[in-house]
């Protein structure tokens, strides 16, 4: 059997597209999803802490990692309207899901691409990551990507990071700590941990 969880990079699952409407920081989005990406069904709670939590300038240069169909991303789109976000998946399915979700809010200030991990985003500089970690890929992998945000944010930079307490929160703070000079517990709901770690020189 292939594996079929939403962490590969073609999901050979059914289409089972659905349409949802949800309200984000007071933003009402319309979203396509599908089989095969990560929560499906509706955005996930853990999302949701993220985007009502997150907080950056207006003009900032943003990266949302695992964007899935982009309801990160496209919120954080809206709150640096005068900025931009680069979002990025594994998952070509979810890319384009993405795509299709940016134009269906009328959002251009964005960029999506197919990426492992930050394949596509070397030798460039952010001034926010946002991260819901491919807990499903393995801890190695979510703390190969605490790794490479540090090295992709420029100075002043953050990190945005949201993770379950029984899903490795205690580990994944103490990797973040070993990594960033200022590391904050931003806010907790519900089992969930916003973490925001910030780079300085």
């Amino acid at each position: 059997m292939p594996n079929q969880h939403y962490y590969s990079n073609q999901p050979e699952i059914a289409h089972d597209r659905k349409e949802l409407k949800t309200e984000l920081r007071g933003q009402t989005f319309k979203f396509i999803s599908d089989a095969g990406v990560f929560s499906k069904s509706g955005v996930d709670y853990g999302s949701r802490v993220l985007i009502e939590a997150m907080n950056f300038r207006s003009n900032a240069r943003v990266l949302d990692v695992g964007c899935g169909y982009g309801p990160i991303g496209l919120s954080a789109a809206k709150l640096a309207a005068q900025g931009h976000v680069t979002m990025i998946d594994i998952n070509s399915r979810a890319v384009e899901l993405a795509k299709e979700n940016a134009k269906r809010n009328g959002i251009s200030n964005v960029s999506i691409l197919e990426s492992d991990l930050f394949a596509a985003v070397e030798g460039q500089q952010f001034d926010v990551i946002l991260t819901n970690p491919p807990i499903r890929a393995g801890k190695d992998t979510v703390h190969a990507v605490f790794e490479k945000a540090w090295s992709h944010l420029a100075e002043d930079g953050q990190l945005w990071v949201v993770i379950q307490k029984k899903q490795g929160a205690p580990s994944a703070k103490a990797k973040l700590e070993s990594l960033f000079q200022e590391v904050e517990e931003v806010t907790k709901d519900k089992g969930y941990r916003i973490y925001k770690a910030i780079k300085h020189s």
